[in-house]
């Protein structure tokens, strides 16, 4: 039992220590997410449910056939099958019988059916797919946070690492009594306060590591290494003009949400004709076998007839056609009617919401990027200004010419100013991403 449990705990420990050796690249991400997530599990069943019923709405071509059989028993005064006559007497019979009934006309009500069905099922393919691309985009906002916190805690190390030189050259001016003890002080507080933002900036790498592993769904682990990303000294994009208009042309081709919708404003339309169906005469086609045995029917000498005799000399075959007529009903048939008309609106107005925010998210995006852009080539020049400024304030600072806090104020500028463009970068990024998909480029290894 011992052996057993080392052997299962080495196990353990070396599978964990697998994952976290791994290194995980953007599109491993999106399809372990994919292929783990349960709300697409849920959506994945609703495209199930919808194509088992578009299944069954083809099925109801065929014709229903449906079997009966009874057993009675008669007391007291009852009607004797065999002569009609009245008997005062108990007894018993067997009926048997198998129908069956086929829709010749119900107004084209199946086959409109079977096309808003259809529809359907498509509609509920692409929102599936929709959820698919919105948990791939979680993921990557996710996995650029991961990149841009790494980003912090390098430059927060840098600045740690700087305040430690200071600190031990202070250090060692105090100690050739140089410098005043109080200038020691403000060293430290410096150097603790860069260590603080740098434990924080650690603090917040593992909440944001938590959030992607609990975007892809990977439970028992609380850490994960991602690619590093490779980000350039300037902004390292594409000039180019970006066109709302052009992006909306392309995107509204291939968007699920977009043609879910134009799915559903083609399942109404049916729907509605089905409706209409409704309001038509249908006939049906009818026919059967059947037969039967009575206690009562009796040969010459009085003896009851054998039950095999009487199944095969009772039996009745029937066919015939029906012919249904709707007159009134309460006016029900066309309430219903103007009821899916109403539907059939809400549906087209949807599409048109759909498509409405579609543009609007590209406009944003574009605007969005714009920005970006300029944001980038800002912060980039604010950097290597503030760097600048930044190494000079360190020269005064070791010849004595400024304090502490003054070099302290130059190196958290600089700090900010890395941060700045950083957070630029990895924006411009995912931007340029998010309109590469809308320009319908292969962002996502989706299938």
């Amino acid at each position: 039992m011992y052996i057993k449990t080392v052997f299962l705990l080495f196990i353990f420990l070396g599978s964990t220590a697998i994952f976290s050796q791994k290194i995980w690249t953007l599109d491993e991400c999106v399809t372990y997410a994919i292929g783990n997530n349960l709300q697409l599990n849920d959506f994945e069943l609703n495209t199930a449910s919808t194509k088992e019923t578009y299944r069954q709405s083809i099925r109801n071509l065929l014709p229903v056939i449906n079997g009966f059989a009874d057993y009675t028993v008669n007391f007291g005064r009852s009607i004797n099958p065999e002569d009609n006559s009245f008997v005062n007497t108990e007894f018993f019979s067997n009926n048997y019988l198998v129908q069956s009934s086929f829709d010749l006309f119900q107004g084209f009500q199946k086959i409109n059916n079977i096309k808003a069905s259809k529809f359907l099922y498509r509609a509920t393919q692409e929102e599936s797919l929709q959820q698919k691309y919105l948990l791939a985009f979680r993921v990557m906002s996710a996995y650029y946070d991961i990149h841009f916190i790494e980003g912090l805690i390098d430059i927060s190390e840098e600045q740690v690492e700087i305040s430690q030189t200071n600190y031990d050259l202070v250090k060692k001016q105090v100690e050739l009594g140089v410098m005043a003890g109080a200038d020691l002080y403000e060293a430290e507080s410096l150097l603790l306060a860069d260590k603080l933002s740098l434990t924080q900036n650690e603090n917040r790498l593992k909440a944001a590591k938590l959030s992607l592993l609990q975007a892809m769904n990977i439970e028992g682990e609380s850490d994960i290494s991602i690619q590093p990303e490779m980000i350039s000294t300037g902004s390292g994009e594409s000039s180019e003009t970006v066109v709302s208009d052009s992006i909306f042309i392309t995107a509204k081709g291939f968007i699920p949400s977009l043609k879910a919708q134009e799915y559903r404003v083609m399942a109404a339309k049916k729907q509605l004709s089905a409706t209409r169906g409704g309001l038509y005469p249908s006939v049906t086609l009818l026919g059967g076998i059947g037969t039967g045995y009575f206690e009562t029917i009796r040969d010459t000498l009085g003896t009851t007839i054998p039950f095999r005799d009487q199944i095969r000399d009772n039996t009745f075959r029937f066919i015939g056609a029906s012919l249904n007529v709707p007159i009134f009903n309460g006016w029900a048939s066309r309430s219903r009617v103007k009821q899916q008309k109403i539907a059939l609106e809400r549906a087209r107005n949807n599409a048109k919401i759909t498509e409405q925010e579609l543009y609007q998210i590209i406009q944003q995006l574009v605007q969005e990027h714009d920005a970006l852009m300029a944001e980038t080539v800002q912060t980039e020049k604010g950097m290597e200004s503030q760097r600048l400024a930044f190494n000079i304030a360190q020269k005064r600072y070791e010849k004595g010419m400024i304090n502490a806090i003054e070099l302290g104020q130059a190196k958290t500028l600089f700090a900010t100013a890395q941060n700045q463009n950083l957070q630029a970068q990895l924006r411009l990024r995912v931007n340029n991403s998010t309109l590469d998909f809308y320009r319908g480029l292969p962002i996502f290894n989706i299938n």
